[in-house]
């Protein structure tokens, strides 16, 4: 079972990445990325990838991560829903 899974893991990373890129850059910043995936335990490949996650965020991630901002923003006092109705009532009204 476990080594099922394993493969099971293995292929599913390897589809996943199914797309190899080359790029040239100045060493300086290969060598921040080189020590952040050190300092993480990460290939070089991982760091760019999450870098790229990052500048470059999926749009149907979008709606999870606002959806994440606001269970984390603090609570704040909401009026009864019957006090609610009869401000916006009133404020309708003064527009109509």
């Amino acid at each position: 079972m476990c080594m099922h899974m394993c493969m099971h893991m293995c292929y599913v990373g390897l589809r996943m990445k199914s797309r190899r890129v080359q790029i040239l850059m100045e060493e300086p910043h290969y060598e921040r990325i080189e020590r952040e995936a050190a300092r993480r335990g990460v290939s070089v490949a991982e760091v760019i990838r999450d870098a790229v996650d990052q500048a470059l965020p999926d749009p149907s991630d979008r709606r999870a991560a606002l959806w994440r901002e606001i269970q984390a923003a603090p609570r704040m006092p909401v009026p009864d829903p019957g006090d609610l109705r009869r401000e916006l009532d009133e404020l309708r009204g003064a527009r109509w």
